[in-house]
């Protein structure tokens, strides 16, 4: 019996493991699946190459789009700034007992400005991240409801791409909050 329990636990693992790697597969190949059904079963060695042909035109519109201005095409196709060379700040939030804080409501802005520009809220785990500009000098803020805020500053000048921060919560003292 206990042979039998350990045969079906690897049999529904590697089921499972058949199942993501269906889901996690290209989507070209799950593509390419359903269009030989469609056509005749005879050529099946040409179907490939002609599907490797549809791909082939994506790339000539970013290409059209580049012959105006093939020098700076790549810095004019992006509108705001790219991700690679962003900071990313990663924290966990905690509450008076030292349990994880979900739903904890974290805002950054850079230090020079008033207004918060980028804001999430924490996970289950009380886990957070958020990508902000190199180069700048941010404060967090970290807020909920009946606990006072906690925050700090964070430079991202020194180069490195990430930053890990943890806060813990306390109970707000006086009034409602």
């Amino acid at each position: 019996m206990n042979a039998l329990s350990i045969h079906t636990k690897v049999r529904a693992a590697l089921i499972l493991a058949a199942v993501c790697m269906l889901a996690f597969s290209p989507r070209v190949t799950m593509a390419q699946g359903p269009t030989p059904a469609s056509k005749s079963a005879s050529q099946p060695q040409q179907e490939p190459s002609s599907q490797q042909q549809p791909q082939q035109p994506a790339p000539p519109p970013a290409s059209s789009s580049t012959s105006g201005q093939a020098g700076s095409s790549s810095s004019s196709g992006k509108r705001g700034h790219g991700h690679a060379n962003d900071f990313l700040l990663i924290g966990t939030v905690f509450n008076d007992k030292a349990y994880a804080f979900p739903g904890a409501h974290v805002r950054a802005r850079r230090t020079t400005e008033k207004k918060f520009r980028w804001e999430t809220y924490t996970n289950s785990r009380g886990e957070f991240a958020l990508r902000v500009p190199q180069g700048e000098e941010y404060e967090i803020v970290v807020n909920a409801k009946g606990f006072a805020d906690q925050g700090g500053s964070v430079s991202a000048k020194s180069g490195i791409s990430e930053e890990t921060v943890v806060y813990r919560m306390q109970p707000a003292t006086g009034g409602k909050k």
